[in-house]
């Protein structure tokens, strides 16, 4: 089976092994002609990035980059961004890396041309409406994780670095024009990498999966999106250049953050104050919050995992799940508490706090209390 196509859900992807040598052309169809690429530090000196640049300055479409990001962006990291860019003169972003840099990067187009501070933008009720819809810059994504899905979602998560606090900025704008998903820029990932990323994907399918809300086609893209990693994770984790893996692995990011619009729940809510205080890895803390949340929820969500268990192949319905859960964290070397994740004495009180405010708890199918979140919390520290 060919693992190289375009696809126009959710919007133009341009999916498989090489694509990365189509950037020019997929500025072009965006109407980029002076392009920033953002990504992180890490990156900015690698060899996927310098080759990107070279393939930019090529076409006639410069090598301009900022890469003054930090593993989890925030408002600073955003607004030097944003003078690169307009001291720069660029007419789009190229969004490049893991989340950090497709989150800085969306942020960095969509606020460059607005007039109110950032956090005027937040994802709270019609705030996205305040927003001059016309002077957001258009967006090519290039994912080289398999993780966030960030780069066919519509917000980005940002850090308020004052209150240690992960913000959702969102805009329907926000979605790139384009998005090249080319898995030759994943090989080079370390295992630890590979595995946080992967489970991130995980995370969002299972959470989506566990939502209450109704959204059938997100229930369907969910359910396969575990399949997928379900399959290929531990192939990716195992041979970092199982092409096939890592493209597989790829789609599952995708189709996590395009089924994640039905909700997510708890694991969320809880990862994002702990990422956010503490400056974990985004997707290691899902994994850590992961088993935790299932038992949490159990009486909500087993009668659904019964069946998305048989669908999957492991035997024993929710219990299985959870149990192919536990192996497959453990064969990643995930850690299991907090403890283990070098958090030695966690704020709990403002832990649960800033649970309690996350946009993820309304997607949790028990509903979450300070008290119960609390309890939830006691169980992984």
């Amino acid at each position: 089976m060919s693992i190289t196509a375009n696809w126009s859900y959710p919007t133009a992807v341009r999916f498989g092994p090489g694509r990365i040598a189509e950037i020019a052309d997929a500025c072009a169809a965006a109407g980029i002609k002076k392009p920033l690429l953002v990504t992180d530090r890490g990156l900015a000196e690698m060899a996927i990035t310098t080759k990107t640049l070279d393939l930019l300055e090529a076409a006639g479409l410069g090598r301009a980059i900022f890469a003054d990001v930090d593993p989890n962006p925030n408002e600073k990291n955003a607004a030097v961004g944003v003078a690169a860019y307009r001291d720069g003169g660029h007419d789009g972003v190229i969004a490049f890396g893991g989340g950090s840099g497709l989150d800085l990067g969306k942020v960095v187009a969509f606020h460059a041309g607005q007039s109110r501070p950032l956090w005027d933008f937040e994802d709270i009720g019609d705030w996205w409406t305040r927003a001059d819809a016309d002077a957001i810059a258009p967006i090519v994504a290039v994912p080289t994780t398999a993780g966030t899905g960030s780069e066919v979602g519509r917000a980005s998560v940002i850090t308020n670095s004052e209150s240690a606090e992960k913000k959702i900025i969102f805009h329907p704008k926000m979605l790139p024009a384009v998005v090249i998903c080319d898995p030759e820029l994943t090989v080079g990932m370390p295992q630890f990498i590979t595995a946080g990323t992967g489970l991130d994907a995980f995370a969002h399918c299972v959470e989506a999966f566990s939502s209450p809300h109704y959204h059938p086609m997100s229930q369907g893209i969910a359910l396969e999106g575990m399949r997928l990693v379900k399959d290929y994770l531990p192939r990716a984790y195992a041979d970092g250049t199982d092409i096939e893996a890592r493209a597989n692995m790829m789609s599952a990011a995708a189709m996590g953050a395009t089924a994640f619009q039905k909700g997510l729940g708890a694991i969320h809510a809880l990862s994002h104050p702990i990422g956010a205080i503490y400056h974990t890895h985004h997707g290691t803390t899902n994994a850590v919050c992961m088993p935790a949340v299932l038992q949490f929820n159990k009486s909500a969500i087993a009668e659904r995992f019964d069946m998305a268990a048989a669908y999957l192949g492991i035997d024993g319905g929710f219990d299985g799940f959870c149990a192919f859960v536990d192996d497959l964290n453990a064969s990643m070397g995930i850690p299991k508490s907090l403890a283990d994740l070098g958090i030695k004495d966690p704020d709990i009180d403002r832990i649960v706090a800033g649970a309690m405010i996350d946009p993820s708890t309304g997607g949790n199918p028990i509903e979450m209390t300070a008290e119960n979140t609390r309890a939830l919390l006691l169980q992984i520290v």
